[in-house]
């Protein structure tokens, strides 16, 4: 989530709640709604005890989900680059097209995939140079062992670039369900309406608006935290960025040159084929 956006909800947020508690506490008895205060702050640690619980729980699921998409776009990346390596090896009648083809299934993951996941958009399509790459492997016609070999080495490191692809973009569609927003948001409104009823007209205004805005800031900050690693493509402090294939993209074009490969990638710069 964007930075000013998020602080912005957050000052609205607590001016809401602060101007909702000072309300409630011109016509709130002296002493509060409560008539044992400590049974009252009991229930309130057990209510803000499971939120703090239920959320930390699913932040740790959601987290671990956003660190499978950001180590399975950086594996993505390091094995398209092992691919232009591994296909040094192959028949000389495929090593210029495969080369070409991982320069277009790189550029198309930075410039059109990305753009997707970022809007929730990616769904089930697959990268199509993904399949141009299988129908000219299919025309290489190993000889040798060494050729053999890499073709083999290939077929290992598509397996692997294809699970990396998954695990990337297996966040890109929202990682929790609705039911667990809903209970998210039931239970924060329970902890934030229980707060209102600690209104006292004999505190002081500000300790009361220190009451409410704590707890406001506290469930919000929670609920702005969770929405963010929900879908970690979206633009914001702490999404993921196509920075490892990037990277792929620039040791590519450095390796091109050092094995003096000057076949043309048959895309433009955003992957798109041009034939």
């Amino acid at each position: 989530m964007n930075l000013v956006w998020a602080v912005l909800i957050l000052l609205l947020a607590n001016v809401a709640a602060i101007g909702v508690m000072l309300f409630i506490r011109r016509g709130a008895p002296e002493g509060g709604y409560f008539a044992d205060s400590d049974r009252a702050s009991g229930v309130f640690g057990v209510l803000a005890g499971g939120f703090a619980i239920f959320g930390g729980f699913v932040i740790f699921l959601a987290f671990t989900s956003y660190d499978q998409s950001r180590t399975g776009s950086e594996t993505e990346a390091l094995t398209v680059l092992q691919q232009y390596e591994t296909a040094q090896f192959l028949p000389a009648a495929v090593q210029g097209r495969l080369g070409g083809e991982l320069v277009c299934y790189a550029r198309y993951v930075v410039d059109t995939e990305w753009p997707r996941m970022e809007n929730g958009t990616t769904g089930d399509t697959i990268n199509p140079w993904s399949v141009a790459l299988f129908h000219t492997l299919r025309l290489a016609e190993p000889a040798s062992n060494a050729e053999q070999s890499a073709y083999d080495k290939w077929l290992d490191q598509t397996s692997a670039r294809e699970e990396g692809r998954l695990d990337r973009i297996h966040g890109a569609v929202g990682i929790i369900p609705t039911s667990v927003w809903i209970v998210l948001f039931l239970v924060a409104a329970v902890v934030f309406t229980f707060v209102l009823f600690y209104a006292d007209s004999g505190e002081r205004a500000r300790s009361q608006a220190m009451l409410v805005g704590s707890v406001t800031t506290v469930l919000l900050a929670t609920l702005l935290v969770l929405r963010s690693l929900d879908n970690p493509y979206r633009s914001g402090v702490g999404s993921i960025e196509p920075v490892a294939m990037e990277r792929t993209l620039t040791l590519l074009e450095q390796a091109r040159s050092a094995v003096n490969d000057s076949t043309r990638p048959p895309c433009d710069a955003a992957g798109t084929a041009t034939s």
